[in-house]
């Protein structure tokens, strides 16, 4: 009797132990997300199961409840998600004045691609000086000059998400020829070339260009080939703002192909769109000419802000022509009579050989101005350019020309995309999602200014008004493009999708109460619905409030030389 009571409590020590061994195998957690609706970023439908995190990154999905851990988050009724990926942010400047990034975090973005044709760096002595005006607003010192040094200032400072960036075609043109409009020899070529090399060593993550704004128009489709071509050899990709979004897109689109076949790399269309009254209505023949690159074997892809409004230079509206020489040349031309005649004759006739934003907009009453540089023009922030031209009695083009002169660092969102073309890019499975913006605050310096309002609320906007309002997307697909396809693109192999291994980049929210609270008239709104937002399995976004941590990194690309 008693050898049979030693068996059985033997038996349930065995027992126990093997339980013990089995949760112990799992390993303690630093968190344990319980109860969520699982959404993988893949596509797939949710499922339901418990996500444990530790030292930063995903290590169990399953059942974990005996699984011992430092806290848990009841994500009971919501859904989890991979954090996502802004496939073309602007913070380059504004992370070094809030790290926080709090428009990005209340969207969910976990990590942003930056360095639209003018990148961060390389940096020069002339360059610096010529961009002072911005260095200067947002009370920046320049002590940087190569992507290395700047994004050792980033690791130094901290940084609420992660970042990495595209070395600017912009940027090396400039570093050799300056803001002039030539064309480089052989040697200059080289010495571009030899740039963009550096910069992939530094760990950038293609080459970029912006060909709408000037000096990158310069360019001929042979230098951006070149350039891309070493971006290439690192295995980096090439992202374009195109040299026309409008009258010649197809043609613009041609040329980018053109530079991906003949370099050897993938394309990036940045926020893809047919701009322009006269084009409404032609996004199917855009997206028939990628889904017929893509057949022939083109990688291609673009992003997408999914707004009727785009953001840029006031000063995108001049002629390339007559910014040949930089910004004091650009306003010494607007004050000269006939030259502003010449360019006011130029915007007034249509043509297909630049991108003519005059000839886009239904009127004056489509441009709002943005973010001023000039303080005594912080009062006209979010007016209509039809606005200004009234209370200043000046023709509306005058009003233009009088204002870049006063500040041709002015930004303004411009009212020239139709809904049914936006949306139509937008369910195009090679679409993902950009914010298009800096990130901002509506407090300090930063929430002096008046952007578009995506800057604040383009992802949480995706989820409202395209999947729970309009139903054009399903929320699975938006997740997909917000997250798994950039990372896909990108080459994040670790980031973008909710597997074991992966950084904890994760997102909690409620698809149905999530939702963006900017508007044009009032943009400086954070985003609603994000309970939690995790930066590398750190909390940034904790029960919808802000924490003020930086677990974000550097994301280097493939020919990072350490």
């Amino acid at each position: 009797m008693l050898s049979k009571r030693i068996t059985v409590t033997i038996g349930i020590i065995l027992i126990l132990a093997s339980n013990f061994v089995c949760a112990q195998s799992q390993g303690s957690f630093d968190i344990v997300i319980t109860n969520g609706h699982i959404i993988d970023g893949t596509g797939s439908p949710w499922y339901s199961g418990d996500l444990g995190i530790r030292d930063g990154k995903i290590a169990a999905i399953g059942h974990l409840s005996a699984a011992p851990r430092q806290r848990t988050i009841d994500a009971a009724g919501k859904v989890v998600a991979p954090g996502f990926i802004d496939m073309l942010g602007q913070s380059e400047l504004t992370i070094l004045v809030d790290p926080r990034l709090p428009s990005k975090i209340y969207q969910g973005i976990t990590s942003e691609i930056t360095g639209e044709g003018n990148s961060i760096a390389p940096l020069n002595d002339a360059i610096i000086e010529s961009d002072r005006v911005g260095f200067d607003h947002f009370k920046v010192n320049p002590d940087w000059r190569t992507l290395r040094q700047y994004f050792a200032r980033l690791e130094k400072q901290g940084i609420g998400i992660n970042v990495a960036t595209y070395v600017g075609a912009t940027q090396v043109r400039r570093m050799v020829l300056g803001d002039d409009n030539k064309q480089p020899t052989p040697e200059q070529l080289d010495q571009m070339k030899a740039l963009v090399r550096e910069a992939m060593k530094d760990g950038a993550v293609g080459v970029s260009t912006s060909l709408e704004y000037a000096p990158a128009p310069y360019a001929k489709t042979e230098e951006l080939i070149a350039l891309a071509t070493e971006a290439g050899k690192s295995g980096g990709i090439y992202a374009t703002h195109m040299r026309n979004e409008s009258d010649s897109v197809l043609e613009a689109i041609d040329e980018a192909l053109r530079i991906g076949r003949e370099a050897h790399v993938p394309v990036e269309i940045w926020h893809i769109k047919v701009a322009g009254k006269n084009n409404w209505g032609h996004m199917p023949q855009v997206v028939a000419k990628i889904n017929a690159a893509r057949a022939g074997g083109a990688d291609v892809t673009a992003d997408t802000y999914a707004y009727t409004a785009w953001y840029n230079d006031f000063s995108a509206f001049i002629p390339a022509w007559a910014h040949d020489g930089g910004t004091a040349k650009l306003v010494e031309r607007l004050k000269d009579p006939a030259t502003r005649a010449r360019i006011r004759k130029d915007m007034l006739t249509p043509a297909r050989d630049w991108d003519n934003e005059w000839q886009e907009i239904p009127g004056p009453e489509a441009i709002m101005i943005g973010a001023v540089a000039n303080p005594k023009l912080v009062p006209l922030q979010g007016k209509r350019l039809s606005e200004i031209a009234k209370l200043w009695n000046k023709d509306p083009m005058d009003a233009l020309f009088d204002f870049l002169i006063e500040d041709p660092n002015t930004g303004v969102a411009v009212f020239g995309m139709s809904q049914p073309d936006v949306t139509l890019a937008l369910q195009q499975p090679w679409v993902s999602i950009d914010n298009d913006s800096e990130g901002t605050s509506p407090e300090g310096i930063l929430g002096q200014a008046h952007p578009h309002p995506r800057a604040y609320g383009t992802f949480p906007r995706i989820l409202s008004k395209y999947v729970r309002e309009e139903k054009v997307l399903t929320l699975e697909d938006a997740i997909r493009k917000c997250s798994a396809l950039p990372a896909q693109r990108m080459r994040l192999t670790d980031r973008g999708v909710l597997k074991q291994g992966m950084w904890a980049d994760v997102v909690i929210f409620d698809p149905a109460t999530v939702r963006d609270r900017a508007t044009f008239d009032s943009p400086n709104q954070l985003s609603e619905g994000m309970d939690y937002v995790l930066v590398n399995g750190t909390p940034v976004i904790e029960e919808g409030k802000m924490t003020g941590r930086l677990p974000g990194k550097v994301l280097r690309g493939p020919g990072y030389d350490r």
